[in-house]
C-alpha cells in the first residue's frame, strides 16, 4: 500500500503568533455624548454669555432667550437649537481625528516603510532571518508587525523537513494573512465616525436652516414693528447653521480622506510584506 504524503493542515499550527490586540472603545460610546454636552455648555455660556447682549434673559434657565447681540461671534448664539448639536458633531471631527492620528501614527511605525521591506528582503536574500525580525522590532508598526508573524512561520518552515515547498509557502502566506486580519480593524475603528458626520452635519444644517426661514416667513406674516427684526434674526438663524453644518462636514471630510490615504499605505506594505516572504521563500528554499 503507497505511503500518504503528510498534509500542510496536519502540521503545521493553525494558531497565529500575532494576538488580538486588547483594546478599549470606551471612546466610541463616551465621545460623542460628552462632545454633545459640551457643545450645549459653550453654546450656552460662552456663546449666550449675558454680558454681550443688550437685552440678557434675566431669568436665564436652559435655553435662555437673550436679544441683541453685540459682536458677530455671540451673534452666532442666535442660530438656535441647533447650534449646540453642530457645535458637537463639531467636536466630536476634533476627537476622532486625533484619535485616529494617534493610532494611525504609532501603526506607521518608526522610518520609512519602503525601507524597512528593502531590508528584510536583503537579510532573506542573505538567509539571515533573525537579522531581518530584528528589523521588525525596530519598526514597531503594523507592517512589522504583520512581517513578524510570518519570519517566524518562515523559521519554522525551514527546519520542516515532512512538508513540500508548496505546503510551506501556504503556511507561510496564511499566517500572514491571519496576522493582516488582526491589524487591519484596529487601523479602521471609529473612522465610521468621521465618514458619517460628514453626512449628517450638511443634513442638520440644512434642518437649521429650514427651522430659521420658517421663523422668517412667520415673522413677517405676523407683520408689526417688530417685523423686520424678526425677519432679520431667522435668517440669521438660517445662515449661521448653514455656516457650521457645511465648515463641520468639510472638515470631517478632509480628515476622512486622509486617514484612509495612510491606512492604504499601510495595507500596500502589508501587501508587500507578504508577497516578499513568500516570493524569498519558494525561491530560496525549494
Amino acid at each position: 500500500m503507497a505511503e500518504t504524503k503528510p498534509t500542510a493542515t496536519a502540521t503545521v499550527k493553525s494558531a497565529t503568533s500575532v494576538q488580538p490586540k486588547k483594546s478599549g472603545n470606551a471612546i466610541s460610546f463616551l465621545a460623542p455624548v460628552i462632545c454633545i454636552i459640551a457643545g450645549y455648555l459653550i453654546w450656552r455660556f460662552i456663546l449666550g454669555d449675558p454680558a454681550y447682549f443688550k437685552v440678557p434673559d434675566a431669568a436665564g434657565g436652559f435655553w435662555p432667550s437673550h436679544k441683541g447681540p453685540l459682536d458677530a461671534l455671540h451673534r452666532m448664539y442666535e442660530g438656535g437649537i441647533i447650534v449646540p448639536l453642530l457645535i458637537g458633531l463639531f467636536l466630536m471631527v476634533i476627537t476622532f481625528s486625533i484619535e485616529r492620528g494617534l493610532t494611525i501614527g504609532k501603526a506607521t511605525g518608526k522610518g520609512s516603510v519602503s525601507d524597512f521591506i528593502r531590508k528584510v528582503q536583503y537579510h532573506l536574500a542573505n538567509k539571515n532571518v533573525d537579522a531581518a525580525l530584528a528589523e521588525c522590532d525596530k519598526q514597531q508598526g503594523s507592517v512589522a508587525n504583520v512581517m513578524k508573524a510570518g519570519l517566524k512561520r518562515y523559521k519554522e518552515m525551514i527546519s520542516d523537513t515532512e512538508l513540500a515547498t508548496d505546503q510551506k509557502v501556504m503556511a507561510i502566506q496564511k499566517e500572514v494573512e491571519e496576522a493582516t486580519a488582526l491589524e487591519l480593524p484596529m487601523l479602521e475603528k471609529n473612522l465610521v465616525f468621521l465618514s458619517t458626520i460628514t453626512s449628517v452635519a450638511t443634513l442638520i444644517a440644512l434642518l437649521g436652516t429650514v427651522m430659521g426661514m420658517i421663523k422668517s416667513f412667520a415673522s413677517l406674516g405676523d407683520g408689526g414693528a417688530g417685523a423686520a427684526s424678526e425677519l432679520a434674526v431667522g435668517i440669521s438663524e438660517a445662515l449661521y447653521n448653514t455656516a457650521l453644518g457645511i465648515g463641520t462636514s468639510a472638515v470631517s471630510m478632509i480628515m476622512y480622506n486622509i486617514f484612509t490615504t495612510r491606512i492604504d499605505g499601510i495595507t500596500y506594505g502589508i501587501d508587500e510584506s507578504g508577497f516578499t516572504l513568500t516570493q524569498s521563500f519558494a525561491s530560496l528554499y525549494k
